[in-house]
Formats: structure tokens, C-alpha cells, sequence
């Protein structure tokens, strides 16, 4: 063998040698200085992990009464304006709270990013208002209203009567109004059942301002009834 490739060689393993050796120095001279500068990321993440996780705690009850009064739907504009804290904080909460509960998450042109939240009394409400809506029975024509719009019958026509449905008494439907409110209110399936209609029927109609009147119309007693939003029942309107 040469002395020239034994002397290449050589070069090669010194190139290699000395950035390796350089390394091991500087590392053994500044270990110290390396392990703190670590230690100090790693404190100060966990700080802020710590810090968020008690911004978390004051932010939940907002998060909750939102959840109520928007039946399950937040965006981050929503909650931002709520608890005045920047939008980018509200998402990444929304973003944590959906990965916790499994929220569905829409974007829209409209509205933007849209998180759904569902709870137990939403779900109830969504299997309500899933039911199809019940018609009423349309009322009897009698024989005196039907003479009043279409002239008398001849002497080959004979008009057959039509019978009312069985209505309740009225003491019948008192005492069952009164085994009803045992405690001073009627559950959205109570009153539904009250009113012969659906329940999706009460509920859909729950907020609109002639509910009251809706209801007397159809109230064996001509009661009209009144919802809360703050108990999620319905009430007597006292005369």
C-alpha cells in the first residue's frame, strides 16, 4: 500500500475528529449553563399550562350559561364578547371544550366558525320538535250553521246530523288540572297533553308573545298559560 492513500486517509479522520471534539468540549464546558437554560423552558410551560388551567376554571361558568341561552350553539365572538378577553383566547377554549365533549364544529360563510354543544335537555328538545305536528280535529258543521250557507234541503235530500266528540266536564277537567299543579307549574308534556296538541307543537309556540291566548283557546278551562325560561315550565296567567 501507498503512503499517499494512507496519508488521505488520515486527513479524512482528523476532519471528522475535530468538530466531534470541539462538540464534547463546549458541551462539557457549558452543561451547566445548557441543563438550566432547559430547566427554565420546561418551568415556564408548565406555568402557563398552570395559569390556563386557572383561566379555564373562571371562564366555565360563562361557558355554561352560553351553552343555556344559545340552546348548545357558541362561536368565539360570542364568548369573547361575554367574557371581554381576546378572540383568539376564545378559540383555542372552544377548540379544548369541543375536544373534551365532543362538540360538532360548522364553518359557514355567514356566521363563521360555529361550535354545537349538546346536552340532555337539547337532545329533548330536538326529539320533541322532531315529532310531527298533530292537526286538530276540525270542528263538527251543525245543522243550524249548515242552513245558514247553502239553502234548504228538498224534499228527496235528507241531511244526516253530525255528533260532537265526548268532551270532558268541566269538574273532571278542573280536578285534573289541580292533580297537575301539585307544584304550581305544568312541564312542556303536561300542558301538551292539556292542550291536545304535540309536545313539538308547545314547544315551538313556547316563546311567541299570543302564546298566552293560544293556549286559552284551547284550554278546557280557557286557562292561558305563560312559559319561564328560567324554570323551563309553564304557568297559570293569573286574570
Amino acid at each position: 500500500m501507498s503512503e499517499k492513500p494512507i496519508e488521505d486517509n488520515g486527513k479524512a479522520f482528523l476532519v471528522v475528529l475535530l468538530p466531534i471534539s470541539f462538540l464534547i468540549i463546549f458541551l462539557v464546558a457549558t452543561w451547566r449553563i445548557l441543563l438550566a437554560v432547559i430547566v427554565l423552558v420546561i418551568g415556564f410551560k408548565l406555568w402557563q399550562e398552570y395559569q390556563w388551567q386557572q383561566w379555564t376554571v373562571r371562564v366555565n361558568p360563562i361557558f355554561h350559561q352560553l351553552v343555556r341561552e344559545n340552546q348548545g350553539r357558541l362561536t368565539p365572538m360570542d364568548l369573547a364578547i361575554r367574557g371581554n378577553f381576546p378572540g383568539t383566547t376564545a378559540k383555542r377554549y372552544l377548540d379544548a371544550k369541543a375536544s373534551e365533549f365532543g362538540a360538532s364544529i360548522v364553518n359557514s360563510e355567514e356566521s363563521g366558525q360555529s361550535y354545537y354543544f349538546i346536552t340532555a335537555s337539547i337532545l329533548g328538545n330536538i326529539l320533541d320538535s322532531s315529532e310531527p305536528v298533530k292537526e286538530l280535529p276540525a270542528q263538527p258543521v251543525t245543522k243550524t250553521a249548515r242552513s245558514l250557507l247553502a239553502p234548504p234541503p228538498t224534499i228527496q235530500e235528507e241531511e244526516p246530523e253530525t255528533e260532537s266528540l265526548p268532551q270532558p266536564t268541566h269538574n273532571e277537567a278542573r280536578q285534573t288540572l289541580e292533580k297537575q299543579l301539585v307544584f304550581g307549574s305544568l312541564i312542556q308534556s303536561e300542558l301538551a297533553k292539556r292542550l291536545n296538541v304535540y309536545s313539538s307543537t308547545v314547544y315551538k309556540r313556547r316563546n311567541d308573545p299570543e302564546f298566552p291566548e293560544w293556549s286559552r283557546s284551547r284550554d278546557p278551562d280557557g286557562i292561558a298559560w305563560s312559559y319561564s325560561e328560567k324554570t323551563k315550565e309553564f304557568f297559570p296567567v293569573e286574570e
